[in-house]
């Protein structure tokens, strides 16, 4: 099957919810040419479970790998990535933390993150005003709004879009470190969400647990936590024990 056909058999194991937002966009929306999709079982009408690999500029040289998989049957949730990734192959993967268990019996993990997902709705939503913030375009492509020092011009606060699908946007936001406590991150946020929102998204804010900082920031700009922890992982597939 090629990917578009691929895509149509594993339509069905995601839904339009804040939860599968992430994987949604890997799967359906990233550029094909930067997309390969594995079904489980292969060529199978109905698929029970896919792996998605990206091709992003999160690491050049390790695909983000993102997926689904019958999590209730281990045996054929490990044959599914054992058929999809070769031993020792270097990945970054995103996934429900539910996962955990089956992620850290076949791979070898290096670093490992659980991000909370919050998101946003228009009727939480307060545009902030701040006449310093300024919209420009991302190294990808895509909006920015940023805040410059009006002592050297330099960039002190910055939000932009990691990614964007016909439903969601996800946000990311950097302040530099010496400007923090100033309410520059929460201004360049409330700039992105709500060009978000006024194109008909809902916007996403993923963060690690261990970031107080951030999830304050996110609480603060009135995202909500929706419950859906995440697993990142820097990883490489061990070999099968014979």
């Amino acid at each position: 099957m090629d990917l578009s056909d691929l895509r149509r058999a594993i339509r069905p194991l995601l839904s339009d919810r804040p939860g599968d937002a992430v994987a949604d966009y890997y799967a359906f929306h990233h550029p094909d040419e930067r997309t390969g999709l594995v079904a489980y079982p292969a060529h199978a009408e109905r698929p029970t479970g896919y792996l998605a690999f990206s091709r992003t500029g999160m690491d050049l040289f390790r695909p983000l790998v993102t997926l689904r998989l019958p999590i209730a049957d281990l045996e054929a949730s490990a044959a599914a990535i054992r058929g999809a990734i070769m031993p020792e192959t270097a990945v970054i993967l995103f996934s429900p933390a539910q996962y955990g268990p089956l992620l850290h019996a076949l791979f070898d993990v290096q670093t490992e993150e659980t991000l909370r997902l919050y998101a946003l709705s228009p009727r939480r939503f307060e545009p902030i005003i701040n006449v310093l913030v300024v919209e420009t375009t991302g190294p990808n492509g895509l909006p920015r709004f940023i805040v410059r020092s009006q002592a050297d011009g330099e960039v002190i606060a910055a939000a932009g879009l990691n990614w964007q699908s016909p439903r969601y946007a996800e946000i990311s936001v950097n302040t530099d470190l010496s400007h923090r406590r100033q309410g520059l991150g929460q201004s360049v946020v409330a700039a992105m969400a709500e060009y978000v929102l006024a194109n008909g998204r809902i916007p996403l804010y993923l963060v690690s647990e261990q970031n107080t900082a951030s999830i304050r920031l996110a609480e603060s700009a009135g995202f909500r936590d929706t419950g859906h922890n995440k697993l990142l992982l820097q990883a490489s597939l061990r070999s099968a024990i014979s």
